[in-house]
């Protein structure tokens, strides 16, 4: 998405699949300190026996993964089509009932369905959502070709290998596993693999929904947005996304008298426009933890260190709060937007001549809100911060959806819990309210208990690749979160 969002790496190619791969990769530059140039990955003691079904499927899966990612899907214009006819075959090949479903020219969806019964039944159904389009890339700064799926030091490099073609990988294998095993089932598993996330334009879930809902519709949904974090060599935590911050973007429009270059001029619309940036870069708006971030800190705090833990603790002490935050947002700037609402400059705008004084220049801010505040309060704040009657501030009509946060005592998430930690001993399992935006908003505003689940084993510093150069996915780490997830998927849905 143009969102942001929580991502994936990947690791060994020769590995087995019953390993679990650490990647003991410098921090990025919000993780907590810097640490020594990157060692390949390496496999996690003990981990769990893989599933017979997995460890069949984890060759196709790869390779999936790997045609998904060699399909440049950018999006804008997103031509997903191309992968959502892809996909269909493969279901149409393992006999799992499947549509194609074009939502604009050029774009379309995949849809797949296991079926409980003899007839669709979405009171229980389960929906498995994954994005096929991706951001764009300025293939200068990659080392290697970013859709070429290149694979090197035991991962698989390229653009949406972790943002999300490998969720949609993760969620074929699933449904062909099921599949294949004969499991019967409690409940529908719906397979969707939409079109325009990161845009969230004409042809996104929120049309899918509007046109198609009888196709999809379900009860609970697993999609992208989680974590699976490695610190070292080890998973730390499981995160399981079960609210999001809400988008909006805002022009900011400096207005001034136009003149020629060689006359300064008091009015200057690009002074005035730079002079507001320089404010709003460095303004916070107040400290505002909820009941999902609050959990989500106190249920970490045991498992990090002493000095992190410290302060995590110290967010239940109202005289500490502020002091708190500033340390936790030194150490993590996630962290720090978890915590209030973020307000970012992303673009700049102005002139038409190097010299002609501009009448006009603007400024694009990427604001995410906390669920339940308002766009109005924030302007308000920069209104009275900038304190300039030639700067204005102009809602733009893409913002994204305020929706409901999903249950944390849903026989989904308290299984999610219980699998997180028999998978990875010593983790722990916590909500998260993520920065980004995803599909699941759409999704929980028509009552669906929807979770973001991205079950692959990465370091901050992988995660952080998602959306930058270089976004690269440790092969180990698919292998290892495509058994996580399908002991998720098989246990939520199959009779005992």
């Amino acid at each position: 998405m143009l969102r942001s969002k929580f991502s994936l790496p990947p690791c060994l190619l020769g590995i087995s699949v019953a390993l679990l791969s650490c990647v003991l990769a410098p921090c990025a530059p919000y993780a907590k300190a810097q640490q020594p140039a990157q060692a390949a990955p390496q496999p996690l003691a003990q981990p769990p026996a893989v599933q017979p079904e997995v460890a069949q499927i984890g060759d196709e899966a790869q390779k999936w993964l790997t045609d998904l990612v060699q399909i440049n899907t950018t999006n804008p214009p997103g031509n997903e089509m191309e992968a959502a006819k892809y996909v269909a075959a493969i279901l149409q090949k393992e006999n799992i009932p499947s549509e194609v479903v074009e939502i604009a020219p050029g774009r379309g969806v995949a849809i797949g369905r296991l079926q409980a019964g003899p007839l669709p039944d979405p009171s229980k159904a389960l929906l498995l959502v994954a994005h096929l389009d991706v951001v764009g890339v300025d293939k200068n700064k990659w080392s290697v070709d970013p859709f070429a799926a290149v694979i090197k030091d035991g991962y698989l490099y390229g653009r949406g290998a972790i943002d999300d073609k490998g969720m949609v990988a993760a969620n074929l294998a699933t449904i062909v596993a099921l599949k294949r095993s004969g499991a019967h089932l409690n409940r529908d598993v719906i397979f969707l693999a939409d079109d325009d996330e990161e845009q969230s334009g004409s042809a996104s879930i929120k049309v899918v929904i509007e046109k198609y809902w009888d196709k999809i519709a379900c009860a609970f949904a697993l999609n992208e947005g989680g974590r699976v974090i490695l610190q070292d060599g080890k998973v730390q935590y499981v995160g399981i996304q079960t609210s999001e911050k809400v988008m909006y973007n805002v022009t900011v429009m400096a207005t001034g008298t136009s003149g020629h270059g060689s006359v300064p001029l008091p009015d200057n619309a690009v002074v005035h426009l730079a002079a507001a940036i320089g404010k709003i870069g460095t303004f916070e708006t107040p400290i505002q933890p909820d009941t999902v971030t609050r959990r989500y800190f106190e249920q970490l705090a045991p498992v990090e260190d002493e000095e992190t833990g410290k302060w995590m603790r110290a967010l239940e002490m109202p005289e500490r709060l502020d002091l708190a935050v500033r340390h936790l947002g030194e150490m993590n700037p996630v962290w720090n937007s978890m915590l209030r609402d973020s307000i970012v400059p992303t673009e700049l705008q102005a002139g038409v001549r190097s010299n002609v004084i501009p009448s006009e220049a603007q400024a694009n801010l990427n604001i995410r809100l906390l669920p339940g505040n308002s766009i109005g309060d924030d302007i308000a704040m920069l209104q009275k911060l900038v304190n300039d009657p030639q700067i204005s501030f102009h809602v733009e009509p893409d913002a994204g959806q305020a929706a409901p946060p999903s249950s944390l005592t849903s026989e989904l998430y308290l299984l999610m819990e219980k699998t997180a930690v028999q998978q990875f001993p010593g983790a722990v399992a916590v909500p998260l309210l993520s920065t980004g935006a995803t599909d699941s908003a759409e999704l929980r505003l028509h009552n669906v208990e929807a979770y973001g689940l991205l079950p692959f084993p990465m370091t901050e510093a992988d995660v952080s690749r998602m959306h930058a150069d270089d976004e690269r996915l440790p092969i180990a780490s698919f292998r290892t979160g495509l058994d996580f997830y399908y002991r998720i998927v098989h246990d939520f849905v199959a009779l005992r």
